[in-house]
């Protein structure tokens, strides 16, 4: 008697490795937005980090005087020279201070009670350092000076001439 053993995978273990590749990719395209979002709000962070240090260098430039931000009427418009410094000291040599999602980032005005809303927006508040609580602010020295970006994760990254 001649018994042939037959070659080739069985229905089980065909379906067992699909199910296997299924579970891997259904990790990756959950983990995936989440790493983008994350990468997103690293930039943001940043944009906030290199802002404090370039008014750093508007301060080394200006005698010690910091840029000021001025809320004009109905809070639609914002006065004082922060535009001047984001053209003069944020956008030279070529670099932008764009959201990373290619737009520019749009700012709040000065009123204690308008933390950035929503994600490419920030707020840069003179006389005030970063509050106890998250979106809160602590009035400081005139010399002091908060800025607040909105995050997409959940959060507001808040920087202040103390930190």
């Amino acid at each position: 008697m001649n018994i042939r053993k037959q070659q080739g995978f069985t229905i089980i273990e065909v379906v067992l490795v699909l199910a296997i590749a299924g579970l891997i990719f259904l990790m990756v395209f959950i983990a995936l937005p989440t790493l983008q979002r994350n990468q997103r709000d690293t930039q943001r962070r940043d944009d906030v980090a290199r802002m404090k240090a370039q008014i750093s260098q508007y301060q080394a430039n200006n005698k010690g005087v910091i840029p000021t931000n001025t809320a004009a009427v109905g809070c639609t418009t914002v006065a004082g020279n922060i535009g001047a410094f984001i053209d003069n000291y944020m956008t030279t040599g070529g670099a932008t201070f764009n959201d990373p999602d290619g737009t520019a980032y749009k700012t709040r005005c000065q009123l204690v009670a308008t933390v950035p809303a929503n994600t490419g927006e920030w707020r840069y508040v003179t006389g005030n350092v970063c509050g106890a609580t998250e979106g809160t602010l602590t009035a400081a020295s005139t010399r002091d000076y908060v800025i607040q970006m909105k995050l997409e994760g959940s959060g507001i990254a808040c920087v202040d001439s103390k930190n």
